[in-house]
Formats: C-alpha cells, structure tokens, sequence
C-alpha cells in the first residue's frame, strides 16, 4: 500500500496508521497480549534521529493540546551494497481539531535543493545521501513546513501487508493489463500480488507518474482502514511480523500510543493532493521542475492545516 515494483518496496504507507488502529483492538487477556506485542514489535523498529524537534518548531509538539502533526512517509528501495532511494515520498499533515488528514505525493525526480549537501538533484537521492533525517530535512526545505515524524517501509512488504489485513478494495478509474493482471473499470477488491501491479503501472496511465501516485494513495487509505478494523485482528501476528521486518520509524511507542489516543479520528477525512509541475532534462538528465508559485501556494495551505500561524502567536 506499484510502480517500479512497488518501487519496489515503495509503498509504504501502510503501515502506519495500521499500527495506531491497533492499540484501541481487543479487551481482556488478549488486549494485553496485543499492547505487548506491538511495544515489542514498536522497540524493535524504532530508529531515533538526533534532532529533538523541527527548527521549524517553536516548541515540542503537545498530543494532549492535539497540535497537528506532520509524518514523512517513505517506501525505500535498496538494493544489496547500495543505501537505496525513497521511490516514494508522502507527506501526511494531521489535524485532530478538524478531524483532517492532507495527503501529498511528492514526485520522486523533483529538483530540489539537498539539505546538507549544498546542491540540487532529485529528491529523493536525500535519502540515499544521508538517511531518513537528510530527507526530512530536504522535504522541509522543499514544503517549509515542519516535519515531525519519518516512517520507512521496504516494499518488498508491501504485498504480505495487504495480504495480512485481508486484501484492499480500490475503485478504479480505467481499465488495464498490467503484470499479467486486467484491472477491470469500477470497484475491485485486490490480494497482495495485485495491489502491488495495480501501483506499479504508470506508462499506460494518461496522467503518467500522477495516475500512479492516485493509485498509490487508494492502496495506503485501504491498508489504514483494514488495519485499524476488527477484522485484522485474525492476522494480528503476520501483521505485526511484516512490521517489525520491513518498517522504520523515530515514533516511540508512547508517542504512537499518545497519537492513537488523540489523533484517531482525522483518519477519516482525507484529502489527497498531488504537486504541479513539468519535466525537463539539465545536462542530459530528467528532473521535475516545481514553480515557486505552486510551492508557496501548496505550502501556505499545508501551514494552514498545521495551523502553524496559531501554534506560533500561542507559544
């Protein structure tokens, strides 16, 4: 929850709020055996970085002031002796006050400055050049919003999650053949080895690199309403066990538990944006070019949502 193998492994997202949803699952004995079970699993796919806060933070976040939040979401394809590339980037701005969340495909050749490098490349090298916190850094720079939070999947997980919380529904917009599956026109319901070719197409899509970020979107939304549905609760384990395998974050298990608690409910009002631009070759290679217009007017609105002028004129 695909373009170039899922990016390989690019998709991503799932993860996420899938594990938040499950900290309200179950009572009893199980509800025990499940809160223990994911800190084990949380401890295990913790990766803190050095930073305490965005400098674009006045203070700390607050959970119980539910101050809206921001989470990089990455799939990174790595390869054997290579770092690898965030193929995928999503930033997800969540506002618990409207009970919001904002979805953002950034495209994976945007040029950029990296932060900490001193030049421009394509964005999603930052990764591959310093890790998540490089990236964090350069998509800060990029947005000027503050980042809060990274979460990192490798995709090659992407089709044992979906297949872990019982497989997706998507609605889809044209139909299609790709990697030996047809994608009929309208609702589908799709296993792990078809989310993951329905993410991937992108050269058939009219709307190129956008049709597949469209698609890619509806495969996280579907994997975060399974996960957080009592239904996932029969695959708990497998769920847990892709996880703590295939996913990185610097959220302790406190601070999911905090998020879980106050921030639930913006799950169910999303809205998926996707960045404008054109693409052009400097010096014989493909970049996509993003206007300083279209970056102020999309970051003006994601400060709106983060009500980053409020948090400020309060603190």
């Amino acid at each position: 929850m695909e373009k170039k193998k899922m990016s390989k492994k690019k998709k991503w997202t799932i993860s996420i709020l899938s594990i938040l949803g499950l900290f309200i699952l179950g009572t009893g004995g199980y509800a025990f055996y499940l809160y223990n079970q994911v800190e084990n699993t949380v401890e295990s796919i913790h990766q803190p970085i050095e930073r305490e806060k965005s400098e674009k933070r006045v203070e700390v976040v607050e959970f119980k002031e539910q101050d809206p939040i921001s989470v990089l979401l990455m799939g990174v394809d790595e390869r054997e002796g290579d770092s690898g590339r965030s193929d995928t980037m999503i930033v997800l701005t969540v506002n618990p006050t409207d009970k919001s969340t904002k979805m953002v495909s950034i495209p994976r050749d945007t040029r950029t400055e990296i932060v900490g490098k001193g030049f421009e490349d394509k964005i999603n090298h930052a990764y591959a050049f310093g890790g998540p916190e490089m990236a964090m850094n350069t998509v800060e720079n990029f947005l000027d919003i503050p980042i809060d939070y990274f979460i990192q999947v490798n995709m090659e997980s992407f089709k044992g999650i979906v297949d872990a919380v019982g497989g997706v529904n998507v609605s889809n917009t044209f139909a299609f053949e790709y990697g030996g599956y047809t994608f009929n026109e309208g609702s589908l319901t799709l296993d792990g080895d078809e989310a993951l070719a329905f993410s991937r197409m992108r050269y058939e899509d009219p709307r190129g690199d956008f049709g597949r970020q469209e698609r890619q979107r509806q495969i996280i939304k579907a994997v975060i309403d399974k996960g957080a549905s009592f239904s996932s609760l029969t695959k708990f384990d497998d769920i847990m066990a892709i996880i703590g395998e295939n996913l990185k974050t610097n959220m302790t298990f406190d601070e999911m538990i905090d998020i879980q608690k106050n921030y639930k409910d913006a799950r169910f009002n999303l809205e998926q944006t996707q960045i404008k631009g054109s693409g052009t070759k400097i010096d014989g290679i493909y970049y996509y070019i993003v206007s300083d217009d279209e970056r102020t007017a999309l970051s003006a609105k994601l400060k709106e949502h983060l009500q980053m002028s409020e948090n400020v004129s309060k603190r």
